[in-house]
């Protein structure tokens, strides 16, 4: 198992993979006995160097918190990572490419909390009455670890694969839809690529936000007023490449668009 050095290391590791815009072997093959507590370990140390350097956090995203999800990444526990200021895009973006490793996109709902969320019994009535509003969003995933093989201690200590967010559409009230009916059709380049529904994350998408809340206090950290919180994606992740343009139709909701360049 790595120590507090080791675990520094590998931060570092991560941070250059980041900064240059590169990918790294496995660690879970680098580290035999590395656990979940020391990928957030890895994952906290790494984003404390992004906070040294200039990032301020502004939410935390959820992952792995459906069913499809959990299929296409052969992982069976959610996980969570930070979203930094300049990881937050608005809908109409063009987006630098290669900012980017494994570029992935996922169809989500944020949460933009109006009070704040502390474990470790958090229901899901807490974080519908502690939430401003819901709107549509967009999870950008950056990979700086190799995919193939890679476990949830390789996924967790990449800050969860958060790369970057798309916001848009139509923000709405907890109260003034069914969130767990909210769907969505995902299209790259006007072809319709995926679809779902949000009550594909944990039954309702406030399920996730409960779990992170209570998932952090474990870790001694709590959700404060005015983060954004992803709630999980319900499709499987779509591959994109340089010069695609990006499309999500969430109906009543609106709709979101980016393009990579």
């Amino acid at each position: 198992m790595p120590d507090q050095s080791r675990i520094r290391e590998i931060a570092d590791e991560l941070f250059a993979a980041d900064r240059d815009r590169t990918t790294v072997p496995l660690l879970t093959a680098r580290n035999p006995g590395m656990t979940v507590e020391d990928a957030y370990a890895v994952q906290r140390e790494w984003a404390e160097r992004r906070m040294s350097a200039g990032a301020r956090l502004v939410g935390r995203k959820i992952g792995l918190t459906s069913k499809v999800m959990q299929v296409a990444t052969g992982i069976t526990e959610p996980d969570y990572g930070v979203i930094f200021d300049d990881m937050v895009y608005e809908s109409g973006s063009v987006i630098e490419f290669d900012r980017f490793s494994n570029v992935r996109i996922e169809v989500e709902l944020a949460f933009v909390l109006g009070a704040p969320l502390e474990g470790p019994d958090t229901t899901i009535f807490d974080v519908l009455r502690a939430t401003e509003y819901v709107v549509p969003a967009l999870e950008v995933l950056n990979s700086h670890i190799a995919l193939e093989g890679r476990t949830i201690v390789d996924t967790i200590s990449d800050n969860a694969a958060m790369g970057a967010m798309v916001v848009g559409g139509r923000p709405v009230k907890v109260d003034d839809v069914d969130l767990r009916w909210v769907g969505a059709l995902l299209s790259r380049n006007e072809t319709i690529e995926e679809s779902g529904v949000a009550g594909a994350v944990l039954g309702h998408p406030a399920m996730g936000v409960a779990w992170l809340a209570n998932k952090l206090a474990q870790h001694g950290q709590s959700l404060g007023a005015g983060e954004i919180i992803l709630a999980g994606s319900f499709t499987r992740p779509m591959w994109v490449e340089r010069g695609d343009t990006v499309h999500a139709d969430y109906h009543d909701l609106g709709s979101i668009s980016c393009r990579f360049a």
